[in-house]
């Protein structure tokens, strides 16, 4: 499994502007990735503006399909100057559930 937590700070301007491209990004690796297990978007509870992802994939082949693929690529030219400073991101291997375990 190859799994990540980024953390995204937005401009507070771009807010909606800027959810609306995620969940297109989002919904492309959820339907049309078959490598990718989950991709969830949680806002933070403290602040709107702060965004925290989710995502499992296989292996980091399929994460390397999710970056080439037309969602993600679309986001990145558009999304990238509203955010408001550098994402956190985190990668690390699975634990529980085991990876065989995986629905």
């Amino acid at each position: 499994m190859h799994i990540l937590f980024v953390t995204i700070k937005i401009k507070p301007e771009h807010h909606d502007q800027y959810i609306k491209e995620l969940l297109l990004n989002a919904k492309g690796a959820n339907e049309d990735e078959p490598g990718c297990l989950r991709f969830d978007v949680v806002q933070d509870g403290q602040d709107a503006n702060t965004i925290h992802l989710y995502e499992v994939y296989k292996d980091e082949a399929a994460f390397k399909d999710h970056q080439a693929s037309a969602h993600f690529k679309h986001f990145g030219e558009v999304a990238g100057e509203w955010r408001d400073g550098p994402s956190v991101l985190h990668i690390g291997p699975n634990i529980y559930p085991s990876d065989s375990d995986w629905k």
